[in-house]
């Protein structure tokens, strides 16, 4: 029964990426140029602790860091990927559920959903130096080299000081005339921001000048059907290697984390 159970939620996110992969081709942009489209190739696959319920993902000199979620299972963490050992963890209080998760400098910053809190740790020790507070919930974040990106599940992105964390801006994201909403973990990756469609097998890559879609990348059967014998969750949490150019994805309660290569689709 359990199984099934599995299959059916995984069913109904693969029929919901269907259904809006097939919005996408109806959205009309102003400018007359429809976004690009991708698929995937898997270069590499890592190991992934399968009672992670990812939130945040970030790559940085052969590690990942990572945030996860649940009230009183949360936390950041350190991964060495070839393994997918933990190599050190700090877990959030119970009241908290952990969420997007970024690296400045020499410090970690970590969103929490509800709460309207997140936290600033010591990246080396995991030392919380300090907090800070936003009005709206938070799902993920990410930095552009001068501020930070912060999503909250609509279609709204907020600009924040990397030092104060006041609010300094915000955009609309847009495909064509169609808001974009759900918007959950991203990464900064060569210019644009690369952000998680909660509750659907698909990332949607965006202009942080304009709020304009400039692609979507469809990962529909990433996670092979072998893997539906335990209790895996939706698609969540992208890292990038600038270094070597390398993308990796995975998934809440995933036991893997995919390196991928994008392919475009012609449309």
């Amino acid at each position: 029964i359990k199984t099934n159970k599995k299959l059916i939620v995984y069913c109904c996110t693969t029929l919901l990426s269907c259904i809006i992969g097939i919005s996408f081709l109806s959205c009309s942009p102003s400018n007359g140029k429809f976004p690009k489209y991708y698929t995937y190739q898997i270069v590499e696959t890592f190991p992934h602790d399968e009672n992670a319920f990812t939130q945040g993902l970030f790559y940085e000199n052969g590690l990942f860091f990572e945030s996860t979620g649940r009230y009183g299972n949360s936390s950041v963490r350190k991964v060495d990927p070839p393994t997918g050992d933990v190599v050190k963890i700090s877990l959030l209080p119970d009241q908290f559920f952990g969420e997007g998760l970024t690296i400045v400098g020499d410090q970690i910053i970590q969103l929490t959903w509800r709460s309207k809190v997140g936290f600033v740790y010591d990246k080396e020790s995991f030392e919380l130096q300090k907090e800070f507070s936003y009005q709206t919930e938070g799902w993920g974040i990410t930095y552009d080299g001068n501020r930070l990106i912060m999503s909250d599940g609509s279609s709204k992105l907020y600009f924040l000081d990397v030092k104060t964390f006041e609010q300094i801006g915000t955009i609309e994201v847009f495909d064509g005339n169609n808001p974009v909403t759900r918007l959950n973990e991203m990464e900064f990756i060569n210019g644009e921001i690369f952000a998680n469609v909660w509750g659907t097998e698909s990332i949607v890559r965006i202009n942080p000048q304009t709020g304009k879609v400039t692609g979507w990348i469809s990962l529909q059967g990433l996670l092979d059907r072998e893997n539906l014998d335990r209790p895996v969750d939706v698609l969540n949490g992208i890292a990038y290697d600038e270094i070597n150019n390398r993308i990796f994805v995975t998934g809440k309660l995933w036991p893997k984390v995919f390196q991928i290569a994008l392919v475009p689709v012609d449309r």
